[in-house]
């Protein structure tokens, strides 16, 4: 409960256009069927309400002919990832696109689609820069195994990751210890642990894969991508169906976990900082 002198601060949690058009029937089959927005609804008998969504994007039609035509031409701006892939789906199923994709002075790579009620939608992703570095194959001499790490591999990798870590050898021990399974990735001929990834949880419905790390001296070289392929296939043969397995990252590294299955969700935590208790 707030004290009387607290006040709730609002804030903005969602957001989504409501479009006027001709047939919403119509407009959510186009929207699903060609633009590929998975998610789909209407309502009424006949419909003259209805939506789509797709991951983040939502986006609402309502019945409105007068308004329909009034409003041809409005813009919705969709930003997207793997846009590549996106645009050849829409060439694939004849979507009206009237500006190909190309890169734009305002740093994005957009192109745009005409919906059948002379809407346009584009879609849109930061440009890349051309500095990015390039993944290398995984080594040969690199494999990876379940096995334990040692306190000091632990903390060498955090260390060549920039992570500072305070914590004594018997902490640290008692959290390794706590750890259900540990995927590393050493190099075959002298077991040094070059990457990890620790799996901890109740081992019957929540697991959470925490510290997923790569020497500084072996990243851009599928590590990564080959730790958590076996993080992933110890809990496929492990985690009971319909446990939930969860981990926290930065919007930038969403991709690279999306390889194996994860995906986005709301949630919300709480640090426990003793000084404040």
């Amino acid at each position: 409960m707030l004290a009387p002198d607290e006040k709730s601060e609002p804030f903005i949690s969602h957001a989504e256009p409501v479009l006027s058009v001709n047939d919403v029937a119509a407009t959510v089959r186009y929207w699903h069927e060609v633009l590929g927005f998975p998610g789909h609804w209407t309502w009424g008998t006949p419909p003259t309400h209805g939506g789509v969504s797709w991951h983040g994007a939502f986006i609402q039609f309502s019945q409105d002919a007068e308004a329909a035509e009034r409003h041809r031409g409005q813009c919705v701006w969709l930003r997207v990832k793997n846009i590549r892939e996106l645009y050849q789906m829409h060439r694939d199923r004849d979507a009206q696109i009237v500006m190909h994709l190309e890169k734009q002075p305002w740093g994005f790579e957009e192109y745009v689609v005409k919906d059948l009620n002379g809407k346009y939608i584009t879609f849109a992703t930061p440009a890349s820069t051309g500095g990015e570095r390039k993944s290398e194959p995984l080594p040969a001499s690199v494999r990876v195994v379940g096995r334990a790490i040692t306190v000091g591999e632990y903390r060498k990798l955090a260390e060549s990751v920039g992570w500072s870590n305070m914590q004594s050898e018997e902490v640290l021990q008692q959290k390794l210890d706590a750890t259900l399974f540990v995927a590393v990735a050493e190099i075959a001929e002298t077991g040094e642990a070059i990457g990890c990834a620790l799996v901890l949880g109740d081992g019957l419905s929540f697991f959470y894969v925490k510290d997923v790390m790569v020497h500084c001296n072996w990243q851009r070289k599928q590590v990564g991508s080959a730790v958590m392929r076996e993080v992933k296939r110890w809990l496929d043969a492990n985690a009971p169906d319909g446990a939930l397995v969860g981990l926290f990252t930065g919007e930038g590294l969403a991709p690279f976990y999306q390889q194996t299955g994860f995906g986005q969700a709301f949630g919300m935590i709480r640090l426990i900082d003793r000084s404040q208790l």
